[in-house]
């Protein structure tokens, strides 16, 4: 696993929208620019404390839009999405690391590490090293970023 660098595209979108998610009261996730099939896809993730709902999205949608269409960043065509970050998202960066600590989330492994591909733990912390996590039986244990292939949040139903 490695930390996701944002693309150029993807930075100059992050910089250009982030103002506009902050005055909304949302919390700017990620920002992913994808290419799936013949389509280019630019996807905003947005999270606030209670959860993001679609009329959130749609509220954020329209003052985003308007930025992109007015600066022009991306070349090409692409489809706009605007959603939540989902309640299992993946940790992709070190801030998103940094809010989590404390809570419940599940590591994916390459392969298994003492006999499992999964584990699920308290998230202790992240660097560029290894993710750190509380294991139910109160242990630390770090397992090194070229072990984990994911980390995502955890909820159980």
């Amino acid at each position: 696993m490695k930390f996701k660098k944002f693309g150029s595209t993807e930075q100059k979108v992050y910089e250009l929208i982030k103002p506009i998610t902050d005055e909304l009261g949302y919390y700017l996730w990620d920002v992913c620019y994808e290419k799936e099939g013949a389509m280019w896809y630019l996807r905003i993730f947005i999270d606030q404390d209670e959860g993001i709902s679609i009329d959130d999205c749609e509220r954020a949608t329209a003052p985003i839009s308007d930025i992109l269409d007015e600066t022009d960043p991306i070349d090409q065509s692409y489809m706009l999405e605007v959603g939540s970050a989902g309640l299992e998202r993946e940790l992709v960066k070190e801030e998103h690391f940094e809010v989590c600590v404390g809570d419940t989330v599940k590591l994916h492994f390459f392969r298994p590490v003492d006999g499992q591909k999964e584990l699920i733990a308290e998230l202790k912390g992240a660097d560029k090293e290894g993710v750190s996590v509380i294991l139910e039986n109160g242990v630390e244990k770090t397992f090194p970023l070229s072990d984990v292939s994911c980390v995502k949040l955890y909820l159980e139903f």
